[in-house]
């Protein structure tokens, strides 16, 4: 079924087919056609205090405002993240922003942080049923200098903590000039400190421990992937997420889009996220655990961040190109 529909959505504008395939599939839920679906593997695991039905989540970016949250739940993933939500809303860079490249099975986006604000995303929160494990990422708005990011940061932790199951520190989209400066060893270190104690805070105050987890570039050097788990490790973060889009532009080269700006994902960020989580793995030695993002199409792929370190996956490219089924493919093989 989903063959048939992707052809009809690749015949679209990318993002006129990215808000068909979410109405289409909300209505689908609504008419509780998702019910008819195969039931997903179960395959528990727990991890930063949490139990994950299963290791397959969907990543952050296709529902960045909370809009879909129980239609997606339906589809068997183990865990939802959604945004990335600023404090603000903010339209995101003009179009054209997102890129189909199907030959490589791959998506260019410089879509900029489009998102409605943290009080439209709170009101969905609370209106939606799904009680499983939610992600929500957090990042701050273009017009926050870096200076005062850690302000948007807060907001976003004060705003959510009472709906996430964890938190997602956004510090590595390519699309927002200057956020990638924030993984530097000394900002990073700073703005870190302020949400463990804000997280500290929460605990004490609610009894509720909300993990945090930060997002990290696949561009990173060696020695600056170094200075950030440093950093990691010394302010005791719950998670790492590897890794967000690429600005490089290797095996894509000869595709009409290579020269649009933005981030890569899909296929050909396989090699390099993969190297980035073995490096981790090797750094980290299970202190922190890794989530697994970027270029994760099929099984093997799957299975080749699973032998690099990751403990968990999460999927969104690759759920473009194959639909729906490929969460249990994906369990079937891990």
């Amino acid at each position: 079924m989903y063959s048939v529909f992707k052809k009809i959505l690749f015949s679209l504008d990318p993002e006129v087919a990215h808000y068909t395939a979410l109405q289409s599939l909300s209505m689908a839920h609504q008419l509780g056609i998702s019910r008819l679906q195969t039931k997903t593997l179960s395959q528990p695991t727990t991890l930063m205090g949490l139990t994950f039905p299963n290791p397959v989540g969907l990543a952050a970016g296709l529902d960045k405002n909370g809009d879909y949250i129980d239609a997606l739940a339906a589809l068997g993933f183990g865990f939802i993240e959604i945004g990335t939500v600023t404090p603000k809303p903010q339209a995101g860079n003009p179009k054209p922003r997102l890129f189909r490249l199907t030959e490589q099975e791959a998506i260019i986006n410089r879509m900029g942080f489009n998102n409605k604000g943290i009080e439209y995303v709170m009101r969905r929160l609370e209106k939606t049923r799904y009680r499983g494990i939610l992600g929500i990422n957090i990042g701050k708005n273009k017009d926050t200098s870096n200076e005062n990011a850690i302000d948007d940061y807060l907001q976003g932790y004060r705003a959510f903590w009472k709906f996430a199951s964890y938190i997602t520190i956004n510090i590595s989209s390519p699309n927002t000039p200057g956020l990638r400066d924030l993984q530097q060893s000394d900002v990073l270190s700073v703005l870190l400190r302020a949400l463990k104690q804000e997280q500290q805070f929460t605990f004490s105050n609610h009894k509720k421990y909300i993990p945090l987890v930060v997002k990290i570039s696949p561009d990173l050097s060696m020695q600056e992937l170094l200075s950030v788990t440093t950093v990691l490790l010394q302010e005791k973060i719950d998670g790492v997420i590897a890794t967000n889009t690429t600005v490089h532009r290797d095996d894509v080269a000869h595709s009409s889009y290579a020269k649009e700006i933005g981030g890569l994902s899909g296929k050909p960020l396989q090699a390099r996220s993969t190297q980035i989580i073995t490096q981790l793995h090797s750094i980290l030695q299970n202190k922190i655990p890794i989530i697994a993002s970027g270029g994760i199409m099929d099984e093997k792929s799957a299975q080749e961040k699973i032998q690099a370190g990751a403990e968990l996956l999460q999927i969104y490219s690759g759920f473009i190109y194959s639909g729906p089924q490929l969460i249990n493919r994906i369990l079937s093989a891990i």
